[in-house]
C-alpha cells in the first residue's frame, strides 16, 4: 500500500542501494568547488573581479537571504554573528578575493587550483595545534602523494604562464591562506552556526566588501556589462560555486574534520581538467591522466579510517580516544561524535557553550 510503513528488514530499500553519506558530501564537494575556478575565467571574460565579485555576492545574499527570511528567520547570538562574520570575510573575501583577482590577471584556473591544494600540508601541519585533530603518519603520506599527483596534473600550466606578472602568483597564496585561517575559527567557534544560518551571513559580509571595493575603483566597477555571458557567469558561480561549494565545503568540515576536507581539496585540479573540457575542450594529456590518478590515490590513502585500538588489540568506538590514566566516560551523543575526527575537543561541552546554537 502507497505510504504505508515498513514492517520488517524485508519492506525496506536494500542498504546497498543508498549512496553513504559520507561519499555523497565527498564527491559533492569535489564537484561543486571545482567550478568555481571555471565560474572565474568565465566571469573575468566579461568584467573585472570586483564587478563579478561584487555582483555575485549581492545576487547570492539576496537568494539566501530571502531563503532564510522566509523559512529560518530567527534571532542569532551577538557572539555568533561575530564568529561568522569574520569566518566568512577569510572564507569568501580573502579566498576568493585573492583567487579570482588572480585569474583575471591571467594566472591559469589551474594553477589556482594547485595553490589551492596545498592548504593541505598547512592543515596538516596546524590542526594538532590549534584544533586538536590528531595528524597520523599515514594522513601525512596520503597528503604528499596527493601534491605529487596534483603537480602533474598542472605542470603545463606553469609552464606556459611565463608573461603573468610575478607578484600575481603571491594571491592565490594569500586566498589559501585565508581560507586555512577561516576554517580553524569555525571548527574554534564558542558559537557555531548551521550552514542554513551561516552561508547567508557570509554572503551578506562579502557583498558589503565587494560593494565598497567596487564603488571605490570607480563608477564602471560597480555597473555589471549588459551581456547574457556575464550573467550566465553570475548564475553559474553563485548556484555551484558559493550554495553548492561552500554549503559542501562547511558540512564537511564539520562531520568529517579540517584534515579529511582539506584532504579533498586535492582532487579540485584533477576535477577543474574535466570542468575545462567539458566547458572549453581543452582535453587533458597523458600527464594530466596520469596526474589524477596519483591524486586519487593519496586522498584515499589520507581520508581511509583506521579503527583506534587499545592496548589489547581490540578495536575501539572512534569516538575521543581514553587516554593513559584516564577513566572513559559514556559517549552521551554518539551520533553527533562519531564522524568527527577522534580528538574534537572543541565538541565536547562546556559552560560557555550555548547548546542551542549549531
Amino acid at each position: 500500500m502507497p505510504g504505508a510503513l515498513p514492517h520488517g528488514p524485508a519492506d525496506r530499500a536494500p542498504a546497498a542501494a543508498v549512496v553513504p553519506a559520507g561519499t555523497f558530501v565527498a564527491a559533492g564537494l569535489v564537484v561543486m568547488w571545482s567550478s568555481g575556478f571555471i565560474g572565474a575565467g568565465l566571469g573575468t571574460r566579461y568584467a573585472g573581479a570586483d564587478t563579478l565579485l561584487m555582483w555575485r555576492f549581492l545576487v547570492a545574499t539576496a537568494l539566501l537571504g530571502g531563503l532564510w527570511l522566509l523559512l529560518r528567520r530567527r534571532r542569532l547570538p551577538a557572539r555568533a554573528v561575530a564568529e561568522q562574520s569574520v569566518v566568512g570575510l577569510l572564507s569568501q573575501g580573502v579566498y576568493l578575493g585573492s583567487t579570482v583577482w588572480a585569474v583575471g590577471l591571467g594566472v591559469p584556473p589551474g594553477t589556482s587550483a594547485l595553490i589551492a591544494a596545498l592548504q593541505p600540508l598547512a592543515a596538516g601541519a596546524l590542526s594538532g595545534r590549534l584544533v586538536g585533530e590528531t595528524v597520523s603518519r599515514r594522513q601525512w603520506a596520503g597528503l604528499a602523494i596527493g601534491l605529487a599527483g596534483v603537480a602533474m596534473v598542472v605542470r603545463d600550466d606553469l609552464s606556459a604562464s611565463a608573461a603573468v606578472q610575478s607578484w600575481a602568483y603571491a594571491l592565490p597564496f594569500a586566498g589559501m591562506a585565508g581560507l586555512l585561517a577561516a576554517s580553524f575559527l569555525e571548527r574554534r567557534a564558542r558559537r557555531p552556526l548551521p550552514a542554513t544560518d551561516a552561508l547567508p551571513l557570509h554572503c551578506l559580509v562579502s557583498a558589503l566588501v565587494f560593494t565598497g571595493v567596487a564603488l571605490a575603483a570607480g563608477p564602471g566597477h560597480a555597473a555589471p556589462p549588459v551581456t547574457a555571458g556575464f550573467w550566465l557567469a553570475v548564475a553559474w558561480v553563485v548556484l555551484l560555486s558559493t550554495v553548492g561549494g561552500y554549503g559542501f565545503y562547511w558540512l564537511s568540515l564539520r562531520r568529517d574534520g579540517v584534515t579529511r576536507t582539506s584532504a579533498l581539496i586535492y582532487l579540485t585540479p584533477p576535477t577543474t581538467a574535466v570542468w575545462a573540457y567539458a566547458m572549453f575542450g581543452e582535453a587533458p594529456g597523458p600527464l594530466a591522466l596520469a596526474g589524477m590518478a596519483v591524486s586519487l590515490a593519496g586522498v584515499v590513502v589520507a581520508v581511509r579510517r583506521s579503527p583506534a585500538t587499545t592496548r589489547t588489540g581490540q578495536a575501539e568506538p572512534a569516538g575521543r580516544p581514553v587516554r593513559t590514566g584516564e577513566a572513559k566516560e559514556p559517549q552521551r551523543s554518539p551520533a553527533r561524535y562519531e564522524r568527527h575526527d577522534r580528538d574534537d575537543s572543541w565538541l565536547e561541552p562546556s559552560p560557555d557553550r550555548d547548546p542551542r546554537c549549531g
